[in-house]
């Protein structure tokens, strides 16, 4: 089972992030099965890094083999979708960018890839536009929306594909919208998806 993260793939928090330019292609990176975390079990925050943030995101599950698909069949390859948070170490994530660096150590590491629950496609009103949040403490801090993506799931599905066999059971988690920030252990994160409550979690 592969784990895709996608970068950059929302405008305004590419302008958070001070990258002021429009990406031409996704930005891909892969995290390893033992970042998984599940259930809604606790995340603890790693001490290696002094600034981990959360990062909501909309996941899709592959549901059948697939390569080199074509965009206009994408839609084929997946059949439900989760919300997710894709934690990042960012002091981590600066250091290696400054010096031109690989990310895996400040997105992949244990823990940092949660996934809640699991919806069917066809309980959403438009999987173009899904809305979604987080709250953090009881205080909403990210609210998305998938129309809002630079490149859609369709297209990711299809780009993934030209590099990677895709199997049932990846997952690509589809970027984040603005208003990342940093959790610390006592913190409660609860994601919803279209109003519904789909991972509720501690850090500690």
């Amino acid at each position: 089972m592969k784990i895709i993260g996608i970068g950059w793939n929302y405008p305004k928090h590419n302008n958070e992030m001070g990258r002021n330019f429009v990406p031409s292609e996704p930005t891909i990176f892969l995290m390893p099965d033992s970042a998984l975390l599940k259930g809604n079990k606790p995340f603890f925050v790693p001490e290696f890094s002094s600034d981990v943030q959360y990062e909501t995101e909309v996941v899709l599950c592959i549901s059948k083999l697939g390569k080199c698909i074509d965009e206009k069949f994408a839609h084929r390859y997946y059949d439900q979708v989760a919300l997710g948070v894709d934690f990042t170490a960012r002091d981590l994530q600066n250091v290696a960018k400054e010096k031109g660096k690989p990310w895996a150590i400040a997105k992949g590491f244990d823990g940092s890839a949660v996934l809640g629950d699991f919806i069917n496609i066809s309980e959403l009103p438009d999987r173009n536009a899904i809305n979604f949040t987080l709250e953090k403490n009881g205080e909403t801090v990210q609210v998305g929306n998938t129309k809002d993506m630079l490149f859609t799931f369709d297209f990711l599905v299809s780009y993934c594909s030209r590099f990677f066999t895709l199997k049932t059971g990846d997952l690509i988690y589809t970027g984040t919208p603005a208003g990342v920030g940093p959790v610390v252990p006592g913190d409660r994160l609860v994601g919803k998806m279209e109003g519904k409550t789909m991972f509720d979690f501690n850090c500690k």
